[in-house]
């Protein structure tokens, strides 16, 4: 598929602030701290991202992207610590591990719609959480130690694939087939489009990727617990495409990662937080309910700037 300059052009400055950061972190100018909240970072852009697929591409209203986000961080951290599986290799087990997941429960409850697609995949969430819980192998409700194997550049590739081919599949004849169910599903189906296997195909890719954040996840701390993958956590995940704007994969990224800069710097005053973010968000719905950027890209906005500041020096050239 042939790529846009605009594409090519995230992707070299993707790579050159990570060469940055990277520089940063080997000179010592970066601490733990500032480390640990850049990885934390990249996992909810990716867990953003794969979210902004099911509901902002397809339309899906799901809320238990934790529960995929449990599968991968349980199955990647089995592999590393229960059978010695590299790293690099446990992560894409535990993104398989997701998505099979978001087949056995996109299969049977993509047939629904609104509230009541949201309320079984809530309940898929929960139903991972307390399977978990009551698992001895797994730690059970004390958790289960995990060695910290996460770096910048392991994250920052896990990102960059994550971004490359989501873009790549919305661009595509399956992410036109994908919108065009969001727009309008009966008339996607009158038109020939197999509305059922698109949005199975959306919702286990967007599984998987979030099984890859599960495994980055993991392995960041020391140590995973079943009452972190709560519903919770799978409002927080939503908040980030709904604040960004359904259907812009730049504004998921950009509020995933201010509200994770918000998250982590007043983490020591959790009440304080919580206010805040209660009150950015109520100022967002009320302001600008279509979120940061609605339907739109970065990369349009700043052609269309570059169009209207264009005119006025065209004008003045045949003036002259």
């Amino acid at each position: 598929m042939k790529q846009t300059k605009g594409f090519w052009l995230s992707i070299v400055g993707a790579l050159a602030l990570y060469a940055v950061i990277q520089f940063l972190i080997m000179s010592g100018a970066l601490n733990d701290f500032y480390q640990n909240m850049l990885i934390t970072i990249v996992i909810n852009i990716i867990l953003a991202v794969s979210l902004h697929l099911i509901i902002g591409i397809t339309g899906q209203f799901s809320i238990g992207h934790a529960g995929f986000l449990a599968v991968g961080a349980y199955a990647s951290a089995i592999a590393t610590m229960n059978f010695n599986v590299p790293f690099i290799a446990a992560l894409p087990i535990g993104g398989i591990a997701a998505a099979i997941a978001g087949l056995i429960i996109g299969i049977p409850s993509l047939r629904l719609r609104g509230d009541y697609l949201a309320i079984a995949t809530l309940g898929f969430g929960e139903i991972v959480r307390i399977v978990m819980l009551n698992i001895d192998y797994v730690g059970g409700a004390s958790g289960m130690m995990v060695n910290s194997m996460t770096d910048w550049t392991t994250a920052t590739a896990c990102l960059i694939i994550t971004l490359v081919v989501i873009v790549n599949f919305t661009n595509s004849t399956h992410g036109r087939a994908c919108i065009s169910i969001r727009e309008n599903e009966i008339a996607a189906d009158a038109m020939g489009i197999n509305t059922t296997y698109y949005k199975v195909a959306a919702f286990a890719i967007g599984a998987f990727f979030a099984g890859i954040a599960g495994g980055l996840y993991a392995h960041n701390f020391y140590i995973i617990q079943p009452s972190t993958f709560g519903f919770l956590k799978s409002f927080d995940i939503l908040i980030f495409v709904v604040l960004g704007g359904l259907g812009s994969m730049s504004g998921a990224v950009i509020a995933a990662v201010l509200l994770t800069i918000v998250s982590t710097l007043l983490q020591d005053y959790p009440e304080t937080r919580m206010i805040i973010y209660s009150l950015v968000l109520i100022i967002m719905m009320i302001y600008r309910p279509q979120g940061l950027l609605g339907t739109k890209e970065l990369t349009q906005l700043f052609k269309k700037r570059a169009t209207v500041g264009g005119k006025p020096n065209g004008n003045k050239h045949t003036a002259a």
